[in-house]
C-alpha cells in the first residue's frame, strides 16, 4: 500500500508537485500569485454587492428591485419627460395645427418631420424600409402613387386608422373580388393582357381587345373607364406603371385570380396623437406628398 501522506517533491526546483506525472514530466504545485487571489476575492465580493445593489435575483413576477432602486425603464421615463419638457410648447402647438397648413410654420413642421423621422424608423421601416422605398406588398412612400390620397390631411387619417384592419372602425377599406370564382381561365388571361397593355406597348392586340370589354365589365366601376384609378375606393391606378405587387403577366393574373387584401394597423391605437401627426409630416416631407 502506497503512503498517500508522503510529499513529492522536484529535485531541481524544490517544489512540491501534485503527483501528476506524463512522459516523465511532473506538475509543479506552485501556489496561486497573491494578486492573483486578492482580484478574486475582490471580484466575489463585488458580485455580491453588485447584486445587493441592483436588479438581479429573477423571481417568480420579476426581479430583486436592489436597494438602489435603479431602473432602465424609469432613466428612459425620465429622458421622454425631459425632452418632453423642453419641446412642451411645440407638442402642444403640433396637437393643435391644421396638418394641412403644417408646413407654413417652418420651425414646427422642422420639429415634426425630425420627431417623426424617428418614429417611422422604429414602428413603420420594417415594412416600408428604411428609406421609405417600400417592397412588393408594402407601398413606395417616396412616389405621388397614392391610393386613399397623398395630401397632409389623408395621409393622417390612413397613419390615425389604418387600412383594412379589424380594430378601427374608420379605417380605410377596399375588396377586391377574386375573380378565379366569376371568370374562366382564358377571360382573366384576357383581362390580364389588357391591364399590362395600359402601361406595356408589347401587348397581343387581339387578346387585349377581348379583355378590354372584360374590364369595361367587371373592373371599371372601380378602376375608372381608362384604368387610373379612384382614390375615394382605394382602387389603385393601373394605367402608371406603378404596381404594388408586380405588374408582369403572371402577377396580373394572380392578382385578378386571388386578389389582394393588404393591411395596416391603426397606429392611433398604438402611438400618442403627437407621433401620428409627427410620422405623418415625415412621411408627407418624404417627396411624394401632395
Amino acid at each position: 500500500m502506497s503512503d498517500h501522506t508522503e510529499k513529492n517533491v522536484d529535485e531541481v526546483t524544490g517544489v512540491e508537485t501534485t503527483g501528476h506525472n506524463w512522459d516523465g514530466i511532473e506538475e509543479l504545485n506552485n501556489p496561486m500569485p497573491r494578486w492573483w487571489l486578492w482580484t478574486l476575492y475582490a471580484t466575489i465580493v463585488w458580485g455580491i454587492a453588485y447584486t445587493i445593489a441592483f436588479p438581479a435575483w429573477p423571481l417568480i413576477s420579476g426581479a430583486t428591485t436592489g436597494v438602489l432602486g435603479w431602473s432602465t425603464r424609469a432613466d428612459v421615463a425620465r429622458e421622454i419627460e425631459s425632452h418632453d419638457a423642453q419641446n412642451g410648447a411645440l407638442v402642444e402647438q403640433l396637437l393643435a395645427a391644421e396638418m394641412d397648413r403644417l408646413p407654413e410654420d417652418p420651425e414646427l413642421l422642422r420639429y415634426a418631420v425630425a420627431r417623426g423621422g424617428a418614429v417611422f424608423k422604429a414602428q413603420c421601416s420594417q415594412c416600408h424600409g428604411s428609406g421609405a422605398a417600400g417592397f412588393k406588398g408594402y407601398p413606395n412612400l417616396l412616389d405621388d402613387d397614392w391610393l386613399w390620397g397623398g395630401s397632409m390631411d389623408e395621409i393622417t387619417f390612413t397613419v390615425r386608422h389604418g387600412i383594412r384592419n379589424d380594430i378601427d372602425d374608420e379605417a380605410r377599406y377596399s375588396e377586391m373580388p377574386a375573380f378565379g370564382e366569376l371568370l374562366e381561365k382564358e377571360q382573366i388571361r384576357a383581362a390580364a393582357e389588357y391591364v399590362y397593355s395600359l402601361s406595356n406597348d408589347d401587348a397581343e392586340p387581339e387578346l387585349a381587345a377581348s379583355g378590354q370589354e372584360l374590364f369595361a365589365e367587371q373592373c371599371a366601376a372601380c378602376h375608372g373607364d381608362t384604368g387610373r384609378g379612384d382614390r375615394e375606393q382605394g382602387a389603385p391606378n393601373l394605367a402608371d406603371a406603378i404596381w404594388l405587387y408586380g405588374g408582369d403577366r403572371e402577377t396580373l393574373i394572380q392578382t385578378i385570380t386571388y386578389s389582394r387584401f393588404g393591411i395596416m394597423p391603426a397606429w392611433g391605437q398604438r402611438l400618442i396623437e403627437a407621433d401620428v401627426r409627427a410620422v405623418s409630416a415625415y412621411v408627407h416631407g418624404l417627396g411624394g406628398g401632395e
